[in-house]
């Protein structure tokens, strides 16, 4: 058996074409001056050794790089296609990456097995790792990725050091729309919760669960809300960031006698919001005029017969920030946590208390 033909290098290009492998080297990568009857006997010569081009993996290695980051989305990708807002932010941190040539690797890591995602990086050369959309606060591949060495951005989770993050302030944040409601002389709150750790179904906030939250976004949201609200104030917490859980945490809520029914729902989303507002209606309710209704992150909802009033976080703006913060870190700048603002937008989901 005859052994296989060698592929043909630049070097050997550069020899045909009578040039410097430097010079054949700019005319592949199109980034330096080179006359036109040199480039084109370059050309030549490479399309007469069958040539196509300089071996990417080679010349990552001399560089260092692979030109690839890694996306790292803590539940299953259907679910985070799902949410406009999370498609928002990995639409602005994908322009950023183009803009630093690089690729996006999605890496979708399970709930209920975390650590099989360490088992996919680890045989993956990356220049980076993002963590762009809610997670849990101990993710189990930092470790393995910072004994590598490589840089680690994340917005607001995991909570780990030597991860830089785009933080809101979540605390903050929910309390634009639960000074709000409050400012409208609301005094029956209650309160729609994103999931406090992995599992989670639809119901009633337990005790002990906020102390065992994993979830950082929303464990930060509660605690605003009941800052302000107070710790009596009813809250539900979802099963998924999804409308359905939204309507089944707005029925549980206000299903009930209307003496004990509150007047104003603070929700951590506008899918949950969208879902309370549905559930409103339902029941007979009219939103704002028996039930004011907010949301959180200010997406796109067309569907929804309101403008629901809720915390604007540009989610293409936020995925902007991540993206440079992720090509600093890759030009060898120190990076470290920046602030993201937020502000109120009020819609027509919003009115003073029923008399």
């Amino acid at each position: 058996m005859s052994a296989p033909a060698r592929r043909p290098t630049l070097r050997d290009v550069a020899a045909r074409a009578g040039v410097s492998t430097s010079t054949a080297s700019l005319v592949f990568s199109g980034k330096g001056p080179v006359a036109a009857a040199t480039a084109d006997r370059v050309r030549t010569a490479a399309a007469e050794l069958a040539f196509s081009g300089p071996d990417p993996l080679a010349t990552s290695l001399r560089q260092g790089r692979v030109g690839t980051v890694a996306v790292i989305v803590e539940a299953p990708l259907r679910e985070a296609f799902r949410d406009p807002f999370a498609l928002a932010v990995l639409d602005g941190l994908a322009d950023e990456l183009e803009a630093a040539d690089r690729t996006m690797l999605l890496v979708a890591q399970p709930a209920d097995d975390p650590v099989r995602a360490v088992g996919q990086l680890s045989g993956q050369a990356v220049d980076a790792v993002v963590f762009p959309l809610c997670g849990v606060r101990d993710n189990p591949v930092v470790e393995h990725l910072a004994a590598r060495g490589v840089p680690l951005v994340g917005s607001g989770s995991p909570d780990a050091p030597g991860v830089a993050h785009v933080r809101t302030d979540e605390e903050a944040a929910i309390g634009l729309t639960t000074r709000h409601v409050l400012g409208l002389g609301h005094t029956r709150l209650a309160h729609v919760s994103m999931a406090l750790a992995p599992g989670s179904r639809t119901r009633p906030l337990r005790p002990g669960d906020l102390d065992a939250a994993r979830y950082p976004d929303s464990s930060g949201r509660l605690r605003g809300f009941r800052a302000l609200a107070g710790e009596a104030a009813p809250v539900v917490v979802t099963a998924d960031l999804t409308v359905g859980s939204g309507e089944e945490a707005g029925r549980l809520l206000l299903d009930v006698p209307a003496g004990r029914r509150p007047t104003a729902v603070v929700c951590q989303s506008d899918l949950l919001a969208a879902g309370v507002v549905r559930a409103a209606w339902a029941l007979g309710l009219r939103v704002p005029e028996d039930v004011s209704v907010t949301g959180f992150d200010g997406v796109e909802l067309p569907w929804l017969d309101a403008t629901l009033t809720t915390v604007l976080q540009p989610g293409v703006e936020k995925g902007h920030a991540l993206g440079r913060l992720v090509r600093r870190a890759l030009d060898g700048e120190p990076v470290d946590d920046i602030g993201f603002p937020v502000s109120l937008r009020v819609g027509t989901t919003t009115a003073p208390p029923p008399a």
